[in-house]
Order: structure tokens, then C-alpha cells, then sequence
């Protein structure tokens, strides 16, 4: 019964995916989205995949330091060939069992922690990264064109004021086993998101056109918090909607801003595939012990 659950659940995010970017598709120029695209700059479609991989690393460097807090010590190398595997999953095969489900079972085989606690580490990694998102969007927006929109931009500086707060709280109250290194993992939460930023930045930059940067940008981060909502495979559609409506509103051409959010899934389709090459033995050395 929970596979055939599962089944309905993925066909119905993969079916989600596909209306919503067949919908996009019939509201661009598909010639000129193909022109945007035979354009780019190479250099700096380069320097975002650089940076988009560095987010990476630093994201497993964070998820490392909640493992430590379970009593999990893991080498860094380690960790960074397990994380890979997990976004390999999460993209690849979201149907089954899921990147945070392998490292959940795998850390779990191998440390005999509680499925609680890690569960709780996988949670407030995924929390502390997506409250980044929501305070850099709101202060970018507070800087975009779309803070003419008044009732969006009270929510956005309510946003930058007290999203953090509300977290703590909530990190205190439910995360207590964590504190010991919330400081360092909350800047490496707001490392990872600047880290992609940057990668949107570079992604911006290869386009030949001239196009106002902190409105992509902020686009680029509304739609990265609309893609963690768990109703399409790998934000496929989500993104695209939002930069569609968003470069509507602002009376820019959407075809950019479709083709800006595809050579970005591209580059996360990419670096998943690096966890391929470590499916079979995503742990290889012996775990660290507490020193």
C-alpha cells in the first residue's frame, strides 16, 4: 500500500512538472528561448557550476557538524560523498526512497543513533537553509523593482526582521541537542545560499543581453524558496512559473528568465550525477572517533 502510495505521489509531481513547463513553454517564444540559450557566455556558465558545487560542499560541511552533535563523526570526504548521493537520489529517483531516506538508513546501519535524532539533523538542515533563502530574498526585494508592491514588501521586511528570531526559537525548543554549534552552522546556512547566489550571479552574467541583475536575482531566490515545496520533481515548472509571472510583472521578456531557470536545473542535474560515481560506497574510510 505505501509503494503504490509513493507511485501516486511521484506521477503526480512528475505530471505537476510537466503542465507546468508545458504551460510556461506556450506562453515564450520557444525560437527566441533557443537563441538565449545558443548565446551564453561558456566562462561564466563555468563559474557558476563552481560555485554552485562550493554551496555544496560547504551544505555538507554544515550537515557534518549536526551529525557531530548525534555522537556521528564523520570525515569530511566522507561526508561530502554521502551528501552527493543524497541529491543524487533526491533528483534521480524521488520516487523511492529519497536522498535524506538513504542517509537516514545508511547513517543509521552504521551508527545505530535513532532514527529520531537523525531525522532531526536532516530537518534542521533543511530549515536553517531555507530561512536563508527567505531573509536574502526579502532583503534583495527590499532592492528590486518589486518593492513598489507595498503589501509584498511589509511581508518581506517582516521576513528580514523576524524570520531568524522565529527560527531560534523554534531551534531552542526543538533542536536543543544542536546549540552547542548554532552560531557556525547558522553562518554556514547563510554561506550556502550566498554561495548559490553567486552561481545566479555568474548564470545572469552569461546572458549577452543587459538585464537588471537584483530582480533575476531575487527572482532567482523567490523561486528557489517556491521549489522546496515538495509538489514538483526538483522545482521542475515551479521555477519556471515564478520567473515567468515575475518578469510579467516587471514587463520583461520572459523567455530570458525561463532560460536562466533551465540552465540553473541544468547545472543541479549535473552536479546530482556526480553521486552516481559514489552509490555503491558513499562511506569508504573508517568513521572518525571523538578526540
Amino acid at each position: 500500500m505505501k509503494i503504490v502510495k509513493k507511485r501516486l505521489i511521484t506521477f503526480a509531481k512528475v505530471l505537476l512538472s510537466l503542465l507546468l513547463l508545458g504551460f510556461v513553454l506556450s506562453q515564450i517564444e520557444i525560437k527566441q528561448l533557443f537563441n538565449t540559450i545558443r548565446d551564453l557566455n561558456l566562462f561564466y556558465l563555468f563559474l557558476a557550476f563552481i560555485f554552485f558545487n562550493l554551496s555544496k560542499i560547504l551544505s555538507s560541511i554544515r550537515l557534518n557538524y549536526y551529525f557531530k552533535n548525534l555522537g556521528i563523526y564523520l570525515r569530511e570526504l566522507n561526508a561530502l560523498r554521502l551528501y552527493y548521493v543524497g541529491m543524487f537520489y533526491n533528483l534521480f529517483l524521488p520516487g523511492g526512497i529519497g536522498g535524506d531516506g538513504y542517509k537516514l538508513y545508511l547513517l543509521q546501519k552504521y551508527f545505530q543513533k535513532g532514527y529520531k535524532d537523525i531525522i532531526k539533523a536532516l530537518l534542521l538542515d533543511r530549515l536553517s537553509g531555507l530561512v536563508a533563502l527567505i531573509v536574502l530574498a526579502a532583503a534583495l526585494w527590499l532592492f528590486s523593482s518589486f518593492r513598489h508592491f507595498y503589501p509584498l514588501t511589509i511581508l518581506a521586511i517582516f521576513s528580514l526582521v523576524f524570520a531568524y528570531p522565529i527560527f531560534f526559537y523554534f531551534y531552542i525548543r526543538y533542536f536543543a541537542l544542536f546549540l552547542p554549534n548554532i552560531a557556525l552552522t547558522t553562518l554556514l546556512g547563510v554561506g550556502v545560499q550566498l554561495l548559490q547566489l553567486l552561481s545566479a550571479l555568474m548564470i545572469t552574467l552569461s546572458f549577452t543581453t543587459s538585464l537588471p541583475i537584483i530582480d533575476f536575482l531575487t527572482l532567482f531566490l523567490i523561486s528557489s524558496v517556491v521549489a522546496v515545496l515538495p509538489l514538483t520533481i526538483g522545482g521542475v515548472g515551479a521555477r519556471e512559473f515564478t520567473f515567468l509571472y515575475g518578469l510579467k510583472i516587471l514587463h520583461q521578456d520572459p523567455s530570458i528568465g525561463v532560460a536562466f531557470s533551465l540552465i540553473f536545473f541544468t547545472i543541479t542535474l549535473l552536479a546530482s550525477a556526480f553521486g552516481l560515481l559514489f552509490v555503491h560506497k558513499p562511506l569508504v574510510a573508517k568513521p572518525l572517533k571523538k578526540v
